[in-house]
């Protein structure tokens, strides 16, 4: 097991190493110049070419990346070239909204995935099941913007009993409950698809296995044969899916949080990368990234402690 994990940590080096590469390459080629941008529409060439110089813009790419990744190794992300911030101490104000958010999704949309799998798995080939099975087909191909646009027009204008801008509060106070809800329903309806999707079919497999018709045969009640026999036996590969689909909701907090303005490291992403703030934009590519490789690497230890015949691997 220990070697195993050792295996798979070494195997993050060279992956977060491509994704700082590709991150910093991205960001060379967006069209607007960072050092015009510190010194604002109306200075001289003179001024900007003295914050090219002062921000290394003027060296070779492979010098900018070493310097870059010379620093990264001290834990010194830069500052911020808009606001002079440094960019650790933004990321530190707004990694708590985008955890808050994503457990928020997460609460709802695990359960509620999991109950319409084993409902349509138990209930295969009926009316609920292909009602169920066209529910999460929906939430699959919906966009996350689409979904988050309906709701703020039904629940924000059409019916007005939800706040749809900002973060209202700490996720511990009914302000903050209030003002989450949509974006979590948001976030979290392109989870319940998958996860319904994965638990229906492992469900099933194991609705005709030999320890189930057993555990009928000695007379248990359905409830039991089904939560304690059939879905505790079928959790595997639904938990490693939802450890995947973990990883790719910082994609879509991006989303999330620019359309419902939370202040969460999505919505700093896309305001960093449209106003060329390099240092900043390259500092919330590694959180997310790096998140991602996490819940991959946790996913892959889980997984390996749930079946043993992975560690071999």
């Amino acid at each position: 097991m220990l070697r195993h994990t050792l295996q798979r940590l070494l195997l993050v080096l060279p992956v977060l190493f491509g994704v700082l590469l590709i991150g910093f390459l991205l960001m060379q080629v967006v069209p607007t110049d960072p050092a015009q941008v510190r010194a604002g529409p109306m200075a001289t060439q003179d001024v900007v070419e003295a914050i090219r110089q002062e921000l290394g813009l003027n060296e070779p790419l492979w010098k900018q990346f070493a310097i870059y990744i010379g620093r990264l190794a001290q834990g010194d992300l830069g500052v911020s070239i808009i606001n002079n911030v440094p960019v650790t101490q933004e990321l530190g104000n707004t990694i708590g909204p985008t955890l808050e958010l994503m457990l928020a999704s997460l609460v709802w949309a695990i359960p509620l995935g999991m109950f319409l799998g084993t409902v349509g798995a138990y209930y295969r080939g009926s009316l609920i099941d292909r009602a169920i099975m066209a529910v999460s087909v929906a939430g699959v191909s919906l966009p996350v913007f689409f979904l988050g646009l309906g709701l703020i027009w039904l629940f924000g204008f059409y019916y007005p009993i939800l706040p749809f801008t900002g973060r209202m509060g700490p996720l511990w106070t009914w302000e903050g409950i209030q003002g989450i809800i949509l974006p979590a329903i948001t976030l979290g309806g392109v989870f319940v698809g998958p996860v319904a999707r994965m638990t229906r079919t492992s469900v099933l497999d194991e609705l005709g296995a030999d320890h189930v018709r057993t555990a009928r045969a000695k007379g248990l009640g359905e409830i039991t044969v089904v939560l304690r026999h059939t879905l505790r036996n079928a959790l595997v590969p639904v938990v490693t899916l939802i450890g995947l689909q973990i990883g790719f909701l910082l994609g879509g907090a991006v989303v999330t949080e620019t359309v419902f303005s939370w202040p969460g490291i999505g919505r700093l992403a896309v305001g960093a990368i449209l106003s060329s703030d390099l240092p900043m934009a390259q500092g919330t590519i590694i959180m997310l990234s790096l998140g991602f490789i996490l819940v991959n690497l946790a996913v892959d230890v889980l997984y390996a402690v749930l079946d043993p015949r992975v560690r071999g691997t």
